[in-house]
Parts: C-alpha cells; structure tokens; sequence
C-alpha cells in the first residue's frame, strides 16, 4: 500500500475525521438505528448486517461507523470480557454487552477521544454498567497480555498504517484460547493508483490490505482457525454507498471520486474474520 504519509499523518487524517463524523451526528453506514425503516437507514443498516431487533431499542444517539456486524457471528457466552477495537459510538459494545451479562465485561478502545465520549454516553443510556472505555491505538493496545475472551472490531482494522502491529497485539492481549471476529474491508487486486489518496484512506478503501494478505497477516502473528465466515463484494453502487455516503462524504466532499468507483466497483469486499490462539 502506497500512500505519501506517514503512520503518524495518517493516524491523524483518521482522527480527525471521525472526530468531526461523530460531531456532526453523522454515520460511517450512514444512519442512527432508530431510524432502521425510513429514507436511506434501512440501506445503510443493511448493508452493515444489522436487524431491526438489535437496533430497536437503542439510545438515539447511537451510530453505526462500520461495515458489518461481528457480534453477531460470535459465541459470547456470559461472564466473559469482549474487546472491541475502535469502538466508536459503542453499538457493538452495546450488543456485546448482552451476550456477556452482568458478570461479564466489555472494553472499548479508541483513539478519538470525541468517539470515547459519545460512546460513554450512549453505554451508560442503554443501561450498561460493566463497561471500561480506554484512549489508545490498537498498535499499542493499553490491555493486559492475556486477559479477553473476545477481540470484535468493525470497519476500523483498515485505518491502521501498521495491520500486522495490531493482529500481534491482538493475539497478545487474547487468553489462551480466545478468539476474535473483524468485520473489515479487503480489496481484490486493486490498482495501486487507488491507494494514494488519504481522504481515500479514511474512507475505507485505500487502506485496505489484500485478501490473502489479510488473512496470511493474521497467521504470522500466531492465529489459528483463520477463516471467512462471510463476504460481500462491493458493487459500483454499494461501494459508492461504504466509501462515500457512509463515511459521512457530502456530495462536494467526496471520500472516493465517483469515476474510481465506477471502475473499481467488485474489486473491494467487505469480510467476517474469525481467528483463535491456540490454547
């Protein structure tokens, strides 16, 4: 991937731009839950896996900055602890909060302190009680080695200039036998001149590593069972969706130029990973 920035502008790019989204109450998949069913949410919350069950009876300002739904794909069982890197608004804390019960946990971690207190709010509105929050980077996860059941992240694993630095600190911070499920973005032989652009970067594509580098980045940081539990490859239109409308884009301030859209429509895809460290 090649782009003329370096990780700590890129980071910055990134910080800067969902700290301005979540100011604006706007929604990377493009909707507040509580409007599942009306104008353009229900194709923003479809396309993100969400159902109108799970987001019926959420805080309002609940939003969705991501490309699908990985709690949904896991086996959470109560009493456990739930990781969720880049957090965002808190949807899938919430979520995962229900699985882990009163005597489980759920952790947050994000970089963009507006993101940390919305998600604060909204968790705390929805009635959560066992939740930490943390300011930092997943490159540097500030967690104990050891000490989480599950690592969930959405749509946010793509964002980070240095992908294989925050699978190994995953696999650390994981118990021996933990597990994770990303939601992500992965391309498909995607020319590099799509990869140069940063507001493409913090749209969601230009970051994006190859599918078979993804997944063969996951098992050189000691991950077992690596596998795609499901995928949806983009079309023109649906990536025109993801890469713009979803990312808080207006049409004058386009993530993604509409005629790199049309011509690498099917060439980006969003997956469900799921992993384990071994016992």
């Amino acid at each position: 991937m090649t782009i003329n920035k370096s990780p700590d502008e890129i980071k910055k790019a990134v910080r800067d731009h969902y700290a301005e989204a979540i100011k604006s109450s706007s929604s990377c998949c493009g909707a507040k839950p509580t409007n599942l069913t009306e104008g353009t949410a229900g194709k923003y919350a479809s396309l993100a896996g969400y159902s109108g069950s799970e987001l019926s009876d959420l805080p309002e300002g609940v939003t969705t900055f991501g490309c699908g739904n990985p709690v949904a794909f896991t086996h959470v069982q109560p009493g456990q602890t739930v990781l969720d890197l880049g957090s965002g608004a808190g949807l899938d804390l919430i979520l995962a909060a229900r699985k882990v019960g009163s005597t489980g946990k759920v952790i947050g971690l994000d970089m963009t302190p507006e993101m940390i207190d919305t998600a604060r709010r909204n968790l705390t509105e929805a009635g959560v009680r066992n939740f930490e929050l943390l300011h930092g980077e997943m490159e540097n996860m500030p967690v104990q080695t050891g000490s989480v059941d599950w690592i969930i992240s959405n749509c946010v694993i793509n964002l980070s200039p240095d992908k294989p630095r925050v699978f190994a600190e995953a696999f650390r911070v994981l118990k021996p036998g933990g597990q994770l499920m990303v939601s992500d973005i992965v391309t498909n032989g995607l020319p590099e001149e799509y990869r140069h652009d940063i507001s493409s970067w913090v749209g969601c594509i230009a970051g994006a590593m190859e599918e078979a580098d993804y997944l063969a980045a996951m098992r050189a940081a000691g991950f077992e069972e690596v596998r795609i539990v499901e995928k949806q490859v983009y079309t023109p239109e649906s990536l025109d969706t993801i890469a713009n409308d979803a990312c808080g884009c207006g049409a004058s301030d386009r993530a993604v130029d509409k005629s790199l859209v049309e011509k690498f429509g099917n060439r980006v895809a969003s997956v469900k990973v799921s992993a384990k460290k071994p016992k």
